[in-house]
């Protein structure tokens, strides 16, 4: 009596286990549609097993006919053997095998049919196994033959999985051989030794330490495909800045040029400088392009200046530039500070209207750093949601990549444009 109380502990964990792993599988949104079907399959066919064991152990205290018990056991047995080609499928499909053509799924599922032969074949004749007075089937003195074929299609997985080691990932590879393993040698020794619900719990338990080992892969394959497409997005985006320096207006480059030219004979010394400001100005452009990360403020700070200095000296008083940077212990991605001003300048710029005034500043706020540029140019509505101009979306899209940032546009008070831009504060450090 205790050894059955024994038994019904065994197999009700095993079944609690299979329905935990089925209903598991079912709502689990992180594994693919393949696998997901795969181990509802596998859960459904364990749950049947453990299924058929419950009800084969209830019977023993009733009196059952003959037919009944039969098919409990041969039900039991069947659903025990599916799980054995099932792992050969999933090993191939794994491999990236087509199923179709392999050699080493039609020898298992040679080998399987030849067990279902045996097993509906043996018992009845008592080679395999016998009946007893307790509405039970003992071992017959060839059981061990009937159990080859299963031994030989788990060590063949065994093989084809230490085979193929290099085409797994390491967490699949261990999986497989979680699964595999404790029921080679659970089978073998059942061979000899009665220890058949022993063999169903190794099952259950393979089946989820396996699903749980894929599904943690799986997992792990999405969080690398996705770090990868933010690497490629940030990639595009510096390319766009790296495109944005190389496309530098035609007619700013030859105005100044031409500036420079004027000034060789109006003031030398002028001149001198101008070229010295577009010079730094090209070389901070060039050393934007190379840089990978984020850059200093000050050194942005440096790059505005040298472009400012060069269109000053183009249009002399008709701009003013005010700096209030009192805070710029932070860090931004190139090329954000130097393309707002530009942009200030190229749209806000009117002979007619007087004087363009730019405003830049900086400040530290609970929301992290922010930088402010303020023109006094025409005023633009974008509250009917037209979109901001292109160079202005490329930097919003590297500020929100590169560093978690932000950039908002609103129109001023007196009229102008006035662009907000916030770094947190651990992004900036």
């Amino acid at each position: 009596m205790s050894n059955i109380a024994f038994f019904f502990s065994i197999i009700s964990a095993a079944l609690v286990l299979s329905v935990m792993g089925l209903l598991f599988t079912a709502a689990m949104p992180g594994i693919d549609r393949w696998s997901k079907r795969f181990f509802l399959n596998y859960f459904i066919v364990l749950t049947v097993c453990c299924l058929s064991s419950f009800i084969g152990l209830i019977l023993l205290d009733y009196p059952t006919p003959r037919a009944v018990v039969y098919f409990m056991l041969v039900l039991e047995c069947l659903s025990l053997s599916l799980p054995l080609p099932m792992l050969t499928v999933y090993l191939l499909h794994c491999c990236g095998e087509n199923m179709r053509q392999s050699r080493l799924l039609h020898i298992v599922l040679g080998l399987w049919a030849a067990y279902f032969v045996l097993l509906a074949s043996g018992s009845p004749i008592g080679v395999f196994s016998y009946a007893v007075p307790v509405n039970y089937y003992d071992r017959g003195p060839l059981y061990p033959l009937l159990l080859l074929p299963l031994v030989a299609i788990l060590l063949l997985n065994l093989a084809c999985m230490i085979r193929s080691r290099k085409r797994l990932s390491r967490r699949v590879f261990l999986s497989f051989l979680i699964a595999i393993l404790p029921m080679t040698v659970t089978l073998f020794v059942h061979m000899f030794i009665d220890v058949l619900l022993l063999f169903d719990v190794s099952v259950v338990v393979s089946a989820l330490s396996m699903y749980c080992l894929v599904l943690s892969d799986q997992i792990a394959r999405d969080l690398r495909r996705q770090q990868e497409i933010a690497r490629q997005q940030q990639e595009i985006a510096n390319q766009r800045a790296s495109v944005m320096v190389l496309q530098m207006r035609p007619h700013f480059i030859y105005n100044t040029l031409m500036s420079i030219y004027s000034l060789c004979n109006q003031d030398p010394q002028k001149a001198r400088q101008v070229t010295l400001d577009f010079t730094n100005y090209l070389r901070k452009n060039f050393n934007a392009v190379a840089s990978d990360g984020t850059i200093p403020f000050s050194a942005e700070l440096e790059h505005t200046r040298a472009y400012l200095a060069v269109e000053q000296a183009q249009f002399e008083e008709m701009l003013v530039v005010d700096y209030d940077t009192p805070f710029t212990r932070f860090r931004l991605p190139p090329l954000t500070l130097q393309p707002l001003v530009e942009n200030a300048v190229k749209h806000g710029m009117d002979p007619y209207a007087g004087p363009l005034h730019v405003y830049i500043r900086t400040q530290h706020t609970d929301a992290g750093s922010v930088i402010t540029v303020e023109d006094t140019g025409p005023s633009f509505d974008f509250s009917d949601g037209s979109k901001p101009h292109t160079a202005l979306a490329n930097i919003r899209q590297r500020l929100e990549m590169m560093c978690g940032g932000s950039l908002t546009i609103t129109s001023g008070d007196g009229g102008g444009i006035v662009v907000t831009v916030t770094i947190p504060d651990r992004a900036s450090e």
